[in-house]
């Protein structure tokens, strides 16, 4: 089955704002395009044919090699459809304190540290490891690595209220001033958005990236570079030129 490109299920908010990408690299990269109709041809043909698969989002990113053999790959097996409840209002953020409310941590306390918001999941940084012995050869046992695994954000975790430590249940409210905040609904207090929400994976806050030598500074974005005008290429060379037209162009038909 062949599908338009715009039917696929894009990532989340927060997981292409800490990815620190453009949305257009990442929705050509999410994609397999089988045909694509050149520039110039007419409006009634279908612009783009696209490999008609659902996207399967887990923690291996869009851009990833894993991702690609995953998805796009003819020979790969694909993994069996896993429903997705929609939230409305995300919840969740990189900082944030949580309780765990599955698995052998349950009851623990950590902080969030990476959102899929594609697969509703987060991983708290310690808590919900899984060990795997790694290098293990005949004279060498090898050695144990932690992970984390992703915790499902609707069942298995829940907010941690600033004001006493404890788990509880949100609400998202109105201030009087119209501010859109986390409401605790068992003490009525707001629960704060952590700082580490604005991080990506290039800096901690915006205000202490260092520009790098390839970066457009505010000075150059301020400047007016380019003014368009109504004309072809050629016409805007002959002008800056001062070259003239004095050619006659053949009459010709459209049929």
């Amino acid at each position: 089955m062949r599908l338009t490109a715009t039917l696929f299920k894009r990532m989340g908010e927060w997981s292409l704002k800490y990815s620190n990408l453009p949305e257009r690299y990442v929705n050509r990269v999410s994609e397999k395009v089988l045909w694509k109709a050149p520039r110039g041809k007419p409006q009634y043909l279908q612009r783009k044919i696209a490999l008609g698969r659902k996207l399967h989002f887990s923690l291996h990113r869009p851009w990833s090699q894993s991702f690609q053999l995953r998805n796009f790959i003819p020979k790969a097996k694909q993994p069996a459809y896993v429903p997705i409840e929609p939230i409305k209002t995300w919840s969740f953020f990189r900082g944030d304190r949580v309780e765990v409310l599955y698995g052998p941590d349950k009851g623990k306390q950590g902080i969030v540290k990476i959102i899929i918001q594609e697969r509703n999941w987060v991983i708290v940084d310690g808590l919900n490891t899984r060990s795997t012995m790694e290098l293990a050869k005949k004279n060498y046992p090898g050695h144990c690595k932690r992970s984390e695994l992703p915790l499902l954000v609707t069942t298995q975790i829940q907010l941690v209220d600033p004001f006493d430590l404890k788990g509880t249940p949100i609400e998202w409210r109105y201030t009087e001033k119209g501010e859109y905040v986390r409401v605790s609904c068992r003490t009525g207090r707001i629960i704060p958005m952590p700082v580490s929400s604005n991080e990506t994976v290039d800096y901690k806050t915006p205000d202490v990236y260092i520009e790098q030598l390839k970066d457009t500074s505010e000075a150059d974005v301020k400047e007016l570079t380019f003014q368009a005008e109504l004309k072809t290429f050629e016409m805007d060379i002959m002008d800056k030129m001062g070259i003239k037209e004095d050619r006659v162009p053949k009459e010709y038909y459209w049929y």
